[in-house]
């Protein structure tokens, strides 16, 4: 397996126009008030929950690009000089846990909507591929209380 590339300003926003792109793309989509019509069932019920599957599905994926987009404007923040790595180590986070489309109700919805769907899915999972790198590399240096004793040591020694 290869060693994560590290993260630097160039990446992250490469990564934050992508996202904004895609986050115009899904707000297009689910857009309900320019939305002409769902695709309807043989009865109203079948209607009502291919609604309530877009509108599910539409709350989910909205979410998780906004959870992208804060991630990358922390990074943003951090490569600008405006965050400290201490700051964006404690908020900077993204969920890694996050949860995927729900398959029922993304069956229900017209292809165009999955593709976009499936799209904000590997752009999450590739976020989180590089925040657990990060993270991973933030791990092996030494802690802040080691960092700690070291400062100690030296001006004692001084």
């Amino acid at each position: 397996m290869s060693q994560p590339v590290p993260i630097n300003a160039r990446i992250v926003e490469a990564l934050y126009c992508e996202a904004l792109v895609l986050s115009d793309e899904v707000r297009l989509a689910f857009d309900m008030s320019k939305r002409a019509a769902l695709p309807a069932g043989n009865a109203a019920n079948d209607e009502d929950l291919v609604r309530v599957a877009f509108s599910c599905e539409a709350l989910r994926t909205t979410t998780r690009m906004m959870h992208a987009l804060a991630w990358l404007l922390n990074h943003r923040a951090f490569f600008m000089g405006e965050l400290s790595e201490f700051q964006l180590q404690r908020h900077g986070r993204l969920a890694s846990e996050y949860p995927g489309a729900d398959p029922d109700r993304v069956e229900m919805l017209d292809e165009d909507t999955r593709r976009l769907i499936a799209a904000t899915e590997r752009f999450y999972e590739r976020l989180a591929r590089l925040d657990y790198g990060w993270r991973q590399h933030e791990a092996d240096g030494p802690s802040a209380i080691d960092r700690l004793r070291e400062r100690l040591n030296r001006a004692v020694a001084s």
